[in-house]
């Protein structure tokens, strides 16, 4: 249609629209200055079905009902946590208190007085506070813009919104990283997505912590395949001790932040996703270890998706999960228990109490599964009261479900007898669901896995897969590339494949040489994403990862894994070294450099993050008598806090340096910088808007500056 059509319809339709103020309330919205923003009604939060179908299940105590609609029409408060490294998330907490949240006493916006924000009491340590301002009033008052800006900036480097998809990942990831001092911590997290594009919001949360120990993965999480690993030269499948089902929902519970869940809702909606949710949870507790633990969550109200999905669960395990009493383990988390009752309404709000009452007609939307157990004392033995629901009135959140499972022992359909060693093996195929768990609707769900390999579990049916799994001979040593299958290649990005480098490489005695690398180094662990050509970055894995990954690339569809350690130079055999070193993995590498590496002060670091190619003379004297004989090439700054002097940085700190004939840099990305001034107290935003004092890109030019291609994050980003 040409513009001038367009410009005649839209005309027309003006003039039949009636002018009444009525107009839209059917749409929510007032066609009136107020009742309009950006051209669309406003939603009105209402909803009789709703209120109808919650106030008959009695999932709110008894005269709480009006506070409960009430907490639901207001905007959801901004929630903050501070993630990363332990001792870099306590300087920002220092920060935030005594400056930051100083400055919003006594503030009014729009006539609302801003509270100071408050940690949350059941969360460790004062590492995640609550606040009463929407983000909408955080985004547009002029008086909160500093606040604003330091929390945008701060959570590319280590503040979490609680809002992004990898939330929960980053703290599985931190739970891993623990104690800082150790490289490769045992272990590693898996996060699988269906949906591709979340994958990559996925991997860039992820990238903030810099983890060797994180892998990203695309699969449909109701059929997510095995895994094995080599242990001791035999193939074993590999089973998680720790597995979190945040699965697909209905997410009434969200209604503070996704308004138009008020005019969408309907009980449709959980009658769908009922048997994808019971499919994955099924799939999450076949791959647990004996004796692990499975979260099962949702930000959702409904029994149909909650409780009806852990009771199903729970009556087919036979035993082997159990519910796990978690009450005393966050002391001040507010929650009711589970419900032990509760009836299905379909969505025009007809009710069954039972199976035997639904017609045959209803029989494709409502499923045996959606109801509870019809034994009382079968429903007494499952503890369903032992499931958390998190009202959002009680603590002025969002609304959630949380359950958490322990296994006891195999699932009972894995319980068949062991094949025989010498019968033979016929060749694998495709992962096939349970009896219990056909494929479902590729629908967006996370299922993130955290694991050590479960050598020896006494599995009969993992066994007897493992048995029958058998390796590509056709493959190239060391190369892990995607899955042969035309489906996966239908979809989503091309991913390049993992090579790693062979240990007889030319490419690495240089870079040990060069570095004067430990014989500790595990060497074996790094990787490129290039079968041929010039290679230009390097990354790096944890042994189990690689071990995941050398047995598993033609089962499974990998995004991302690895941290970036080492970059190519452009003209890097001038240097004696054709690799520089990279920030995002500088604490992964460190602890096995041993040269190269300049010791620095406080001072220090503030110019060689405030300028850009400061002259040596500017360093202390300590420093620069450590820089002036050094050959030119990459450098490690590093910045040990002094115990003597409290007031100053007490966390370590360690960065990527260049140096070069008269001067010395630094390449760190533009918000690490800043985050790293903030700790030092510099009110680094205010300094780069007058001055222009802090660089705005890493990869600004220098003369016989090194190559820093920032689309090049392993074909992530």
């Amino acid at each position: 249609m040409g513009r001038r059509s367009r410009g005649r319809r839209l005309q027309q339709q003006q003039q039949q629209r009636p002018g009444s103020a009525e107009d839209g309330a059917e749409d929510g919205g007032k066609r009136n200055g107020a009742g309009w923003e950006g051209g669309y009604p406003e939603i009105v939060k209402e909803n009789r079905l709703f209120e109808h179908y919650y106030q008959e299940l009695k999932i709110v105590p008894e005269g709480e009902w009006d506070q409960f609609m009430e907490a639901l029409r207001e905007p959801l408060p901004a929630t903050l946590r501070i993630t990363g490294y332990k001792s870099h998330a306590k300087e920002i907490l220092h920060c935030l208190k005594n400056k930051y949240f100083k400055e919003l006493e006594d503030l009014e916006v729009d006539g609302q007085k801003v509270e100071v924000p408050q940690p949350l009491s059941w969360y460790p340590e004062e590492l995640a506070w609550h606040t009463n301002l929407s983000r909408k009033i955080l985004r547009k008052s002029p008086q909160l813009e500093k606040f604003h800006q330091f929390l945008v900036s701060e959570t590319e480097s280590i503040l979490d919104m609680c809002a992004a998809p990898g939330s929960k990942t980053t703290q599985l990831i931190e739970m891993l990283h623990a104690d800082m001092s150790v490289p490769f911590p045992e272990g590693f997290v898996i996060a699988n997505d269906v949906d591709n594009k979340r994958c990559y919001l996925l991997v860039h949360q992820a990238k903030r912590l810099s983890s060797p120990c994180i892998m990203v993965v695309n699969h449909d999480a109701s059929c997510i395949p095995r895994l094995q690993m080599d242990v001791n030269g035999k193939k074993e499948i590999l089973f998680y001790d720790r597995i979190l089902c945040d699965v697909p929902c209905s997410g009434d519970g969200t209604m503070r932040k996704n308004i138009d869940v008020w005019k969408k809702w309907s009980t449709l909606n959980s009658l769908q996703l009922h048997g994808l949710q019971l499919r994955i949870a099924t799939r999450g507790a076949e791959q647990l270890v004996e004796g692990g633990r499975m979260v099962y969550s949702t930000c959702s109200l409904n029994p149909i998706e909650d409780e009806a999905v852990i009771a199903s669960l729970l009556e087919k395990s036979e035993g082997a999960l159990e519910l796990a009493d978690v009450s005393s383990e966050l002391p001040g988390l507010k929650w009711m228990p589970g419900l032990t009752q509760w009836k299905v309404m379909t969505k025009d709000g007809q009710w069954f109490a039972a199976w035997g009452d639904v017609p045959h007609s209803r029989h494709t939307h409502i499923r045996p599964t959606m109801f509870p157990p019809k034994d009382p004392e079968k429903s007494q033995a499952m503890h369903l009261e032992r499931c958390l629901r998190i009202l959002p009135h009680h603590q002025n959140t969002g609304g959630f479900f949380v359950a958490v499972l322990v296994k006891k022992s195999s699932m009972p359909w894995n319980k068949r007898p062991p094949k025989l060693q010498g019968e033979s093996a016929e060749p694998r195929g495709p992962v096939q669901p349970g009896p219990a768990d056909p494929m479902g609707r590729s629908v967006s769900h996370p299922l993130e896995l955290e694991s050590k390999p479960a050598a020896g579990v006494s599995d009969t049916e993992a066994t007897e897969r493992a048995e029958n799994l058998e390796t590509d001979g056709n493959k190239k040593d060391g190369v892990c590339g995607p899955p042969p299958s035309k489906k996966m290649k239908l979809f989503g990005f091309k991913e390049d494949p993992f090579v790693f480098i062979p240990e007889d490489d030319p490419l690495f005695p240089p870079i040990q040489k060069f570095y004067a690398l430990g014989p500790s180094f595990p060497k074996m662990n790094l990787l490129t994403r290039t079968v041929e050509g010039k290679r230009r970055q390097l990354y790096m894995v944890s042994k189990e990862l690689r071990n995941v990954l050398l047995n598993n690339s033609e089962r499974v569809k990998v995004i991302n894994t690895g941290v970036k350690v080492w970059c190519r130079n452009n003209s890097g055999e001038e240097f004696d070294c054709a690799f520089r070193l990279a920030q995002e993995g500088i604490y992964t590498l460190y602890p096995f450099i041993n040269s190269r590496i300049v010791t620095v002060s406080m001072e220090d670091v503030k110019i060689l993050l405030t300028q850009e190619n400061p002259f040596f003379r500017k360093l202390s004297s300590e420093a620069y008598g450590q820089v002036k004989d050094m050959a030119k090439g990459s450098v490690v700054l590093k910045y040990e806090p002094d115990p003597t002097k409290p007031d100053t940085l007490q966390c370590p700190i360690v960065l990527c340096g260049w140096r070069g004939k008269a001067s010395i840099r630094t390449f760190v990305p533009k918000n690490e910088r800043l985050h790293y001034l903030r700790m030092m107290g510099l009110e680094v935003l205010a300094e780069k808007k007058k001055e222009g004092a802090v660089p705005t890109s890493e990869s600004a030019a220098s003369p016989g500056a090194p190559e820093d291609k920032v689309g090049a994050e392993q074909g992530a980003e």
